[in-house]
């Protein structure tokens, strides 16, 4: 706690109240002159405190919080506030002297405040001394200072830099300054009146530029607190040239060779004259002095800032043998310095003449034809040096890719002839470049270059890029498509690779292949002429000759393969049962028909190609759901169960056949079915025909013999042609017709099958037969082929004899 003392004056109330006002104002001014002060050191901690200001002013601590005593700060900030329960006076923000003081001049520094209270009302004037602390260190207001000295400068000149500066005051601000060792420099204190300490920089030797550019050098401030602080700044001293030195030539004396008829501007020399100095003391001029001769200045330049030496006028060996040059190197300080050699020039004689290449009988063109040994050009050449200079070797550029050759027919005379076939589809022109070269040291050489045109022949036949061509056409297509374009290519020129295409006739089916298919003459685009038919005609195979217009013409063909792709465009024919279109087949059956039974089949065949002939078959319309059952693939109807008494007699069938075709294609057919008790029904315009299961008759018997007889003359008419076969070639493979495809395709179908052989239906018909079904054969609609049903044992049915003789008798007539 820091201590004070104060002379306290009381205001005391006088009773009579005119006297009051005077009292009040004369109290608070005489306490107004009664000052309290304090002394503390800066940067203290917030909380410290101070003084007990109850007692040091005399006031009762208890009396303090009613009183509302309070502390009035002059300042703007805050430092300071009293503790109303024990009257100390604390720091409540740390105190900065070189904040509140910041004028080094004025030695004390004071925080004015007032302290106040009421009841009556008293005021104290309080005065804090802070104290200053070494809290600053010495700095420089520029951490690197620059000086340029020149090297010229004496001993003892001062140089004035910047002083550093403490914001503390007293011991604790600046004591002296230190330098760093320096063989060229110390320093000089000096104190002005304040007590400020100024420093000087003293030059203590002479500056060479030459040895040192450049002077690094630490000025340091120290104060003088209790703990030293201190500050450092850079002083770079730069030192400045003075023309104290000469130029110089590495050489005395120069020596340098040079070659005759050096071109003009030839460098021939660089000379390299240094001056130690710098700036415009070190920039150097050349130039020739009285010694050397105006010829010699003729024939040679010499840049002035550069000092290269180069060739200006024509140099020959014959004239003059050499040269002397005296030469001033000279700065441009303000009093120049200069320096001088001498060059000595030797001129070396060369080679100097070139030779000379002269083509004469030149032909400009030639045919690729043209034999092996033909002449082209002939050509000359001569040298006009003597010895080895003179004589001279002559070849061909590039002579190894070139089908010539060169023929030395004299000493100064050589033919250029054809060497190798002449192509002018792979080079039509010639760049041919004859290059002589003597034997002199060094060599001299010319070119002379002649271009040859290569004339075309017709020597190329045109090429198709493929020799078979496959062309996808799609049937029913519109006469005049364009198929393909099939375009060949000829490398010769003009007429020669001018081109015309047509089709090679060929005969198919009595039919020209100019009547179905066209080609464009002049540009290949092949066309179809007609609408092709896939269940007609599959496939086409010609060629197509491409022919030039040269003399003689070449030509070329290839082979094109036209594969006609199928449409659904056929729908399906439902064979079985077979009916005229809209009518409608009536079928009777019994009513005790198992579960299972087969009612009928539904055949239907398509003539498209496989995909698009694809059948499935299903119900479009039927009576009851329950009774039957449809088989998408075979066409079987069969019972699901047995007939029953509820079950109408007659139940209607309306069955689709449908392709696989897009879009597809159908065909229906309706059955009217009626059921009867223990009744064969009639086959009405049907293909399948009801008969007696034991119909192994005499008649049976005659078709087994005749099926034999037929089985074996077949049998040797195979083996006849399985010789023929092995002795001839096997022919072409005729196109097929529709018939003959739906023949294959559909050679058996389940129980029924459409077939075309006599002898299979033989025996087929003994084979049902044995299993006690009866097989008819019936002509199916438009001659396509024949239709044969079976039928099981299970729908056999006893009838009257009149009833089977004339089944027999239709089945007997139908026979071949």
């Amino acid at each position: 706690m820091f201590h004070a003392t104060m002379d306290p004056l009381s205001i005391v109330l006088p009773r009579k109240r005119r006297l009051c006002a005077f009292l009040l104002f004369s109290a608070v001014w005489s306490l107004a002159l009664s000052v309290t002060r304090y002394s503390i050191p800066e940067e203290i901690e917030v909380g410290s405190v101070v003084a007990n200001l109850a007692t040091d002013l005399g006031l009762d601590i208890r009396s303090l919080g009613e009183r509302n005593v309070k502390l009035d700060n002059i300042h703007n900030k805050k430092y300071l506030d009293i503790n109303k329960e024990t009257g100390d006076l604390f720091i409540l923000e740390k105190i900065d002297r070189e904040y509140l003081c910041p004028t080094k001049t004025v030695s004390s520094c004071f925080l004015k405040m007032d302290v106040i209270i009421e009841n009556p009302v008293r005021i104290f004037n309080v005065e804090l001394e802070i104290l200053d602390i070494n809290d600053n260190a010495p700095q420089f207001r520029r951490e690197t200072m620059h000086l340029d000295i020149s090297e010229s400068a004496t001993p003892g000149e001062r140089f004035s830099i910047t002083n550093a500066v403490d914001m503390d005051v007293g011991k604790n601000s600046i004591e002296t300054y230190y330098l760093s060792q320096s063989e060229h420099f110390t320093i000089d204190l000096q104190s002005g009146s304040d007590g400020t300490k100024y420093v000087d920089l003293v030059l203590k030797t002479e500056l060479d530029r030459e040895q040192q550019a450049v002077h690094s050098l630490i000025l340091t401030a120290v104060d003088d607190g209790d703990s030293p602080r201190s500050g450092t700044a850079s002083i770079v001293v730069q030192v400045l040239d003075t023309n104290d030195n000469a130029p110089q030539f590495d050489r005395q004396v120069y020596s340098v060779d040079l070659i005759e008829n050096a071109s003009s501007g030839t460098l021939v020399m660089k000379l390299n004259a240094t001056d130690m100095d710098e700036g415009s003391n070190a920039e150097l001029t050349y130039s020739y002095t009285l010694y050397t001769s105006e010829k010699t200045q003729e024939k040679f330049s010499l840049d002035p800032n550069s000092g290269e030496i180069r060739v200006k006028g024509v140099i020959d060996f014959e004239e003059i043998k050499s040269f002397e040059m005296y030469i001033e190197a000279k700065d441009k300080g303000q009093q120049p310095l200069s320096g001088q050699c001498k060059v000595l020039m030797f001129i070396t004689d060369l080679n100097d003449n070139h030779p000379e290449i002269t083509v004469k009988s030149l032909k400009r063109s030639i045919e690729e034809d043209a034999a092996i040994g033909t002449v082209i050009a002939v050509v000359s050449v001569r040298d006009r040096d003597s010895g080895d200079n003179g004589k001279v070797d002559l070849t061909l550029h590039d002579r190894f890719s070139l089908p010539f050759v060169l023929n030395k027919s004299s000493e100064e005379y050589f033919s250029l002839l054809v060497s190798e076939p002449l192509d002018r589809e792979k080079v039509s022109n010639y760049d041919i470049t004859f290059k002589v070269k003597d034997r002199g040291t060094p060599s001299l050489s010319d070119n002379e270059t002649i271009r040859l045109e290569i004339l075309d022949v017709n020597d190329n036949a045109p090429q198709f890029p493929q020799s078979f061509y496959t062309i996808h056409v799609m049937e029913n297509n519109e006469p005049g498509t364009l198929l393909s374009s099939l375009s060949a290519h000829d490398p010769d020129l003009n007429e020669n690779q001018y081109l015309v295409y047509f089709i090679m006739e060929k005969m198919i089916a009595n039919t020209s292949m100019s009547m179905l298919f066209s080609i464009n003459p002049e540009n290949g685009n092949l066309y179809a002429l007609k609408t092709f038919d896939y269940e007609r005609e599959r496939e086409y195979l010609f060629h197509i000759e491409a022919r030039d217009s040269g003399v003689p013409p070449q030509s070329s063909n290839m082979t094109v393969h036209i594969i006609i792709q199928d449409q659904n465009d056929n729908a399906p024919l439902i064979v079985s049962p077979w009916s005229a279109k809209g009518s409608v087949i009536e079928q009777v059956i019994p009513r005790s028909f198992e579960k299972g039974a087969m009612i009928t089949k539904v055949i239907a065949l398509d003539a498209d190609s496989v995909q698009n002939s694809r059948i499935t078959y299903q119900f479009l319309m039927v009576t009851d759901n329950t009774l039957f059952s449809l088989n998408q693939y075979n066409g079987e109807v069969r019972t699901t169960r047995m007939f029953s008494y509820r079950d109408p007699r007659y139940q209607r069938l309306v069955i689709t056949a449908r392709d696989n075709g897009d879009p597809p294609l159908s065909a229906t057919v309706t059955i009217k079915i009626t059921t009867v008790e223990q009744v064969v029904t009639e086959f009405s315009e049907t293909t399948e025909i009801p008969l007696h299961y034991d119909l192994f008759t005499d008649l049976n018997l005659y078709l087994v013999i005749g099926l034999g007889s037929v089985s074996f003359l077949l049998l040797i008419t195979i083996l006849v042609i399985i010789v023929l076969k092995c002795q001839k070639p096997k022919p072409t493979k005729p196109p097929s017709n529709r018939n003959s495809i739906i023949s294959q395709r559909n050679s058996t179908i389940a129980d029924s099958t459409l077939i075309s052989s006599d002898a299979y239906w033989y025996s087929l018909f003994l084979a049902e037969t044995r299993k006690g079904k009866v097989v008819v054969r019936q002509p199916l609609p438009n001659g396509a082929g024949y239709f044969v049903s079976s039928i099981p044992r299970s729908i056999a049915m006893t009838t009257t004899s009149e009833s089977r003789t004339s089944t027999l008798q239709e089945s007997s007539s139908d026979l071949p």
